[in-house]
């Protein structure tokens, strides 16, 4: 294997807070509330730290999930087989965006609606279309909020929830930041919903394969999720891009990241050849 360069951890932050094109993804847990409705308060902390960082210059991609949570609130039906969570998904994303919209007019500001599959981002021409929306949609000073079009996809739905989608569109579109919230906010040596004693991990790098074990061991039906979490982050950090889990409750994560703090945890990116 050829020489992995790794930054330290001060430089890696330095190279987040400088960053001029972010993806920031929001996961369903951290846009619905315990009765799987959008929680509104939740989506208006969330847009407040997208605007300070746009305030910045930054240049913020959304992606969010959300809409199978919001479906199944806004209709109250079960998502027992994979067509009824397809469906549900249909029902939740406008309402998803409705919220999305009437929070960012806060600040006079417009949205667009991308629904993806990853086989849009691995065609050429359509991922060539992708780009061209995006570019023009941030020269419009538009904030994109790009979904998985779960009425289509399934391997999306099934794995990942827009963890690995979020992570291929910061690959694709060569951004200079991923920042995954969650309601966990990082990496921990165990689950943190169960073991009090876990730890949360400040930095991967070098001891990713430690940390990937930790997390197939704390894994569970209701943890599962944080290993995608993971895998984004890995992915991007190996095309050189620092990538960051971090806390959405506390509704100032972005801010944070945007002036150097250590913020939940961080991945360092890797420059030069690597064995994947």
């Amino acid at each position: 294997m050829s020489e992995i360069a790794l930054p330290t951890a001060s430089e890696a932050r330095r190279l987040a807070a400088g960053a001029e094109r972010v993806v920031v993804k929001a996961g369903t847990n951290s846009l619905t509330d315990e009765d799987s409705l959008i929680d509104r308060s939740a989506i208006d902390a969330l847009v407040d730290d997208v605007m300070r960082m746009i305030d910045r210059d930054v240049d913020v991609i959304i992606v969010s999930s959300g809409a199978i949570g919001a479906g199944i609130g806004h209709i109250a039906h079960s998502h027992e087989s994979l067509e009824e969570s397809q469906a549900l998904s249909t029902v939740g994303q406008p309402q998803l965006m409705r919220h999305y919209a009437k929070s960012f007019e806060r600040y006079d500001r417009q949205v667009a609606q991308l629904l993806l599959t990853q086989a849009d981002l691995d065609h050429p021409n359509r991922f060539a279309n992708f780009q061209n929306t995006i570019d023009t949609l941030l020269e419009w000073d538009v904030v994109p909020i790009i979904n998985e079009n779960d009425a289509v996809a399934t391997q999306e739905i099934q794995i990942g929830d827009n963890d690995m989608l979020s992570s291929s569109v910061a690959i694709g579109l060569g951004v200079d930041l991923l920042v995954t919230l969650t309601d966990v906010g990082g990496v921990y040596t165990g689950n943190p919903k169960v073991d009090e004693n876990a730890e949360r991990i400040e930095v991967v790098g070098s001891n990713y394969d430690e940390v990937e074990a930790l997390i197939d061991e704390s894994s569970t039906a209701t943890f599962g999720g944080i290993r995608t979490k993971v895998a984004g982050a890995r992915a991007a950090s190996e095309h050189g891009i620092p990538a960051i889990i971090a806390a959405s409750a506390s509704g100032d994560a972005l801010q944070r990241v945007a002036t150097g703090d250590a913020v939940g945890t961080l991945f360092l990116p890797i420059n030069g050849d690597h064995d994947g």
